[in-house]
């Protein structure tokens, strides 16, 4: 779904496990990196999972306004 979403670039920032599977990390990685969309790996599963209330690996945020706070954020 994530990957869909990159494709048809209507995502502004992707959340990766830090603890995902290697495979997972650099299908993410390089999809993101082609079609120019952020890609941060500053959580690990458990922490994504509880920030969502579903275990996931991976999240993808649409709203610009919202990723671009969040990526601040992170950098500070």
């Amino acid at each position: 779904m994530v990957l869909k979403q990159v494709r048809a670039q209507k995502v502004t920032v992707v959340f990766v496990a830090s603890d995902c599977a290697e495979n997972t990390r650099k299908r993410f990685n390089d999809k993101c990196r082609s079609y120019n969309v952020s890609l941060s790996q500053a959580f690990n599963e458990l922490e994504l999972s509880n920030a969502i209330g579903q275990k996931r690996s991976v999240i993808a945020v649409t709203d610009r306004g919202f990723g671009r706070k969040m990526l601040e954020l992170l950098s500070t």
